[in-house]
């Protein structure tokens, strides 16, 4: 009995398709590596990296909500400044001693409706429902993908810390006199608030640049190791579509002198 084997070439066909389909498929996903098993020790790279660029992304968007608080309060902190700078000048003004009781009253009125601009101010300065002026804490903002890169920004209560602003009078001599302290006092309380609230936002700033340069380095290092080298892929893709061709030609010339031999021992 004759025997005609074809298993070897058979074998080699199917490398060949596999080799293909892989090609094919880097090509069509633009990856190099698809899963763990087209190369581990680079999906282990791949997935850390990716854990981080993920995580970088994230805590840049972070740091900008950061920004976006700070401008908040120090946007609330500028209207106040801007109250009580209006109330020294009328807590001067009551100081003139030929005021009449009736001029210190209209003073007053005005300094009255000042007050309450403040304290509208401090209540209603807010950001994603967090008060900013009106409790003292901190809110925190994760700025990095690993732990412990936070930055805080510091919430104040300043209806306590401006009691006396919120309550001064000049409708009388001394009252005037005392005024012009507490003014003084809530402008340079005010101005701190809003010099650490700037210090604050330029670190948010900062974070956000260094995360997005990190960001684009990883994503890069990232690339070099998953991304398909397309020139390469399509030059190797022709050569094994050459191969699988080959193949397939001697595959069909030795099913056919199977068939030539069979014929001749029938």
């Amino acid at each position: 009995m004759i025997n005609l084997d074809t298993s070897n070439n058979s074998s080699l066909l199917q490398q060949v398709q596999k080799k293909q389909d892989s090609l094919l498929e880097k090509l069509a996903s633009g990856k190099r590596v698809n899963s763990a098993a087209d190369d581990s020790s680079a999906q282990q790279i791949i997935d850390r990296l990716t854990s981080q660029v993920e995580g970088n992304r994230q805590a840049i968007s972070n740091a900008y909500d950061g920004v976006s608080l700070t401008q908040v309060a120090e946007g609330g902190l500028s209207g106040i400044n801007n109250d009580v700078n209006r109330i020294r000048e009328l807590s001067v003004q009551a100081g003139n001693g030929i005021l009449t009781s009736a001029d210190r009253r209209a003073l007053q009125s005005e300094i009255s409706q000042l007050q309450e601009n403040i304290g509208q101010t401090i209540e209603q300065t807010n950001f994603a429902g967090q008060p900013l002026l009106s409790q003292q804490g901190s809110i925190d903002f994760q700025v990095g993908a690993n732990p412990g890169q936070q930055i805080g920004v510091n919430t104040q209560d300043l209806a306590a810390q401006l009691e006396g602003v919120l309550n001064l009078d000049v409708s009388t001599t001394q009252g005037a006199e005392e005024a012009l302290e507490i003014a003084d006092n809530a402008q340079q309380l005010v101005g701190e608030t809003r010099a650490e609230l700037g210090a604050t936002q330029n670190q948010f700033e900062s974070a956000a640049r260094n995360l997005s340069q990190a960001d684009t380095n990883l994503s890069a290092a990232r690339s070099r190791l998953q991304d398909t080298d397309f020139a390469q892929a399509t030059s190797d893709s022709i050569a094994t579509g050459i191969q699988g061709q080959a193949a397939l030609t001697v595959q069909a010339q030795a099913n056919q002198q199977q068939g030539q031999v069979l014929s001749l021992l029938s």
